[in-house]
């Protein structure tokens, strides 16, 4: 086994990622990318980030599904950071000459009006510090060949962060049922499939406590402005050149992303 530092490997991820390189596991190269330390190595690259000129924008997690869970084998969510270099805009192509193996997934976004803080914090605690609530489509793309790596690597390498895009209308948490908001998602006019927002682990409001008492054991908290995206409420769908992708949402409206 290969002995990494946290270091090297925020280093090769986010270098692979401005090289729209794919690579091998780490976690079979080395047995010490345990949590702690995947974690760790998000945290670094993501000061990396922030050294270049990016801003912190928000919050992702992954795994919310327990369908999920159960194909990679783990009893919880993850989290990732979002930044300002991740923003899709309204209406503009999916860039996949900068992405390895882009693929969409309609996700329930939190807008945060107050700040987050864990441990201990519930699903009502972490609903009531919600501005607004907003449809979105996260673009993944992680930076492991053919998308095979392990719970651990998916951590370090930012929970296959690449873009995302938010849609047009924002509604109050107190106007919407989140367990039963629906979400069909449709490719070149054809509905490939649906959930509803009880896919996210039971109920998004449940995906931010998760994230605000994670992120508490980490020292750190969730801001005022930031947008949380709460996990996909589907499978991933690949995103061609040419594809068109919408996400149906039963109250927060159509979002939309086409590959360029």
């Amino acid at each position: 086994m290969t002995e990494w530092s946290v270091a090297q490997v925020a280093d090769r991820l986010l270098g692979a990622e401005d090289r729209v390189e794919s690579q091998t596991s780490i976690s079979a190269e080395w047995d010490g990318l345990d949590l702690h330390t995947a974690y760790d190595a998000q945290d670094v690259a993501l000061r990396m980030r922030v050294s270049r000129g990016e801003t912190v924008t928000g919050v992702k997690l992954g795994v919310t599904s327990r369908a999920k869970q159960l194909q990679v084998g783990v009893d919880s969510p993850s989290t990732a950071w979002l930044t300002d270099a991740m923003i899709l805009p309204i209406g503009a192509p999916v860039p996949l000459d900068r992405l390895i193996h882009a693929r969409a997934e309609p996700e329930i976004a939190f807008v945060i009006g107050r700040r987050l803080s864990g441990p201990g914090v519930s699903a009502a605690t972490a609903l009531a510090a919600v501005d607004h609530v907003l449809g979105a489509i996260e673009i993944i793309d992680s930076r492991f060949s053919g998308y095979k790596f392990t719970m651990m690597d998916a951590i370090a390498d930012n929970n296959s962060s690449g873009r995302y895009v938010t849609g047009p209308i924002g509604r109050s948490p107190a106007d919407l049922d989140l367990a039963l908001e629906a979400c069909l998602v449709e490719v070149d006019g054809e509905i490939v499939d649906s959930a509803t927002g009880a896919a996210v682990y039971g109920h998004p409001a449940e995906a931010l406590a998760f994230a605000a008492n994670t992120l508490g054991e980490r020292g750190l908290a969730i801001e005022p402005g930031w947008v949380i995206l709460t996990g996909g409420m589907t499978d991933a769908v690949a995103v061609q050149p040419g594809s068109r992708i919408a996400a149906h949402f039963t109250s927060l409206g159509t979002v939309t992303v086409a590959g360029g």
